[in-house]
Order: C-alpha cells, then structure tokens, then sequence
C-alpha cells in the first residue's frame, strides 16, 4: 500500500471515528432513554414524547407555550373564564390552531378516553380539582407512561422546566421563559412609573376575601412593572384565617388590610371593580376615593404564559389612561 493510499485510508478511518463519536454525544445529550422523578414515583421514557395528553387544564397552557406535541387536553366545567369547550379563555384559540381535543369534559377522569387517544405520555395534576394523583396506578397499570406534577405554589416558568425535562422540550422552555420576560420588559417601558403602593385583593371569590402576598405569581409581575406591591399589614397576621401566597382575611378586616394607594383586584373586570368601589365598608379607603381600583383580568387566577401576558396588557392600558 502507497503513503497515499495509508494516509487516506486513515483519514477516513478517522472520520468514521468522529461521526460514530458525534452521533453518540447527540444522543447522550439528548438524554433518551431517561427517567423522570414525579409526583407519582419514576416514569421511564424510551423516546421523546410525539402524543402527549394533558388530563390539567392549569397544566396545558404551558405546554402549549413550550410547544409540546399536545393532542387532547381535559375541559373544565363551562364559565366565565372558559370557551365553550370547557378550555381556559388565555390559550383555547392556541389549542384550537393545533387542534387540541377536549380529552374529557367537566374535570370527570376518563381512562377510557386516556387509553383512546393513544398517548406516549400523560401529563397529570397532584393537587386542584384537576388532580390525577389517585388514578397514577391505573394509568401505570395501563402501560401508559404518566407523569405528575405540582403546581399549586410554584412559578409557571418552574413549571415549564420541569415539563421541558420530560418531553425532552428543554430548549423551548428556556425559549418561552425568554420570550415572556421580554414582553414584560416591553410593556414595563411603555407604563408611566408608579408612586405610592399596590395591593392585591381576591374580592368575594366564592365568598373569600384575600390579600395577596408580594412573592405570589401576580405580585411578581405586577413588581417588574415597576409596581411597589405590599402585603397584609404584619399587625393584622392574627387576623389570618388560613394562608398560600394569598392571605385569607374576613370581610370586616378587609377595609383595614386595604391601605395600599392602589388595590388590583384578582379574578375581576371592570364589573367586580364598580361593586368593590360601591362596598360601604370600603368607601373610606385611599385607593377607592382616588378611584385607583383596578382589574386584572379573570384569566388572572392562575398565571401562566398566557394569562400572564392578559394580565399585564389589561394592567398597562388602565395605567395609561
């Protein structure tokens, strides 16, 4: 064999070499197989995900905004908040564009329709009215590969992470945490700033009435809107009758909670914003005789990418008015 020849020969040898090696490392990066801790135990995934079903409409959206192979989703019970499909009003026209099946209506666990529409992964609730944490058993029993996750005191984009790792969608997550971030920035420019303090009030939902705590999701936002958003006063957490990220309060110890210079009231539009301003109780308060007593939205209930940017763009068109 001439030096030619050889030297050729181990050229190729070489490249062989590093296309076997490149594709190993792709793989490895990629991480498939790989095994997802849960809510439930360890789920192992053979594949990335290609037919994922959501039985947590709290839990779709997110998905939907890191652009998860998502083919059916369960509804919720009609509403106010809701489109006719039962699908939350922030992202039902995104889940219509990708031709999202209504999974089951009415939160009302179906395996059947589960086992029907023939996913390689179920995503799942431990906790809410949409919680699947009990059937877990039954989906595994199934051979249905399921995946739980809590998200009743985490951020959207926490959320979004952790959902990223299981579909093997991580880069889009980062994406659509990037994205919004920016958009909130965006809109944080166009806002005149913001004197005094902001509280956050649940108004009568479902006759609870409640004060948001600055760390919640909706007082994060409203702070990178250059809001100062304060608290339960500290004199009144003896008056506290249970506490989240809202604290639970009575109707009576509303008026003295409520001292902010501005009051955001969530679940609420402008309807829920004209009875608060007519509560006797409340007339005295700076925020209602300055008439600074705003809506956030009824997609403000549970921030995620969607609801989250709703409830800054209806936050800034009343500040610049």
């Amino acid at each position: 064999m001439s030096k030619g020849v050889l030297n050729s020969a181990i050229a190729l040898a070489c490249l062989l070499l590093w296309q076997v090696a490149f594709a190993t490392s792709a793989a490895g990066a990629e991480g498939w197989p790989r095994t997802i801790a849960h809510m439930a135990g360890t789920t192992s995934l053979a594949a990335k995900p290609t037919q994922i079903v959501s039985t947590s409409p709290s839990l779709t959206g997110i998905l939907l905004a890191i652009d998860a192979p998502l083919v059916a989703s369960a509804a919720t019970t009609r509403s106010s908040i809701t489109d006719d499909s039962g699908f939350f009003s922030q992202w039902a026209d995104v889940a219509q564009e990708r031709k999202v099946e209504v999974l089951y209506s009415n939160l009302s666990f179906d395996i059947e329709a589960i086992i029907g529409s023939a996913p390689d992964l179920v995503i799942g609730s431990s906790t809410g009215a949409d919680s699947i944490l009990q059937y877990a058993p039954q989906l595994t029993a199934q051979n249905l590969p399921v995946v739980i996750v809590d998200y009743s005191n985490r951020s959207w984009q926490e959320v979004a992470r952790e959902l990223g790792k299981a579909t093997g969608l991580e880069d889009k997550a980062e994406a659509a945490i990037k994205s919004f971030d920016q958009y909130v920035a965006k809109v944080a420019g166009t806002i005149p700033p913001q004197k005094g303090t902001a509280t956050i009030i649940g108004y009568n939902l479902a006759g609870s009435y409640s004060i948001s705590k600055p760390q919640s999701a909706q007082g994060q936002l409203l702070t990178s809107l250059g809001i100062t958003v304060i608290g339960l006063p500290e004199s009144m957490r003896s008056k506290v009758l249970r506490s989240s990220d809202f604290d639970f309060i009575s109707h009576e110890n509303l008026s003295a909670a409520a001292t902010a210079d501005t009051l955001y009231l969530l679940n609420a539009t402008e309807n829920e914003v004209r009875t608060f301003m007519r509560d006797p109780s409340l007339a005295n308060l700076p925020a209602v005789k300055a008439k600074r007593v705003f809506a956030l939205g009824k997609s403000s209930f549970r921030i995620d990418y969607y609801s989250g940017r709703e409830m800054i763009d209806l936050v800034a068109t009343q500040l610049k008015q």
